[in-house]
């Protein structure tokens, strides 16, 4: 499977199937957000959410490249990441792109 988030591949010409999107919600951890706000008094990289979003970033593509699968896709193009509150203290992490087949 090739992922890029350009609208082609480099020597491939391909055919468009259909959008595809995983998506993953995450929640905070008590442990985690104790310590994050701790350490917003000295300033540094909050590692614990860093792990967190890369998490749930990585379990979205998973599940978008699964349904671009299920639909016989060998690429996907265009891919965007966006994420968003959806109530307090938990985010969703969404992936989308076009799942395309080579000629």
């Amino acid at each position: 499977m090739i992922l890029v988030n350009t609208d082609f591949i480099s020597g491939k010409e391909i055919e468009t199937i259909s959008v595809v999107k995983g998506s993953m919600i995450q929640t905070k951890h008590i442990g985690r957000d104790i310590m994050s706000a701790l350490k917003t008094l000295v300033g540094g990289e909050l590692t614990a959410y860093s792990e967190m979003i890369n998490e749930a970033r990585a379990t979205a593509t998973r599940r978008m490249v699964q349904e671009a699968e299920n639909l016989g896709a060998e690429g996907v193009v265009n891919i965007r990441y966006a994420s968003s509150a959806v109530m307090q203290g938990a985010a969703e992490m969404l992936v989308y792109g076009t799942a395309v087949k080579f000629k």
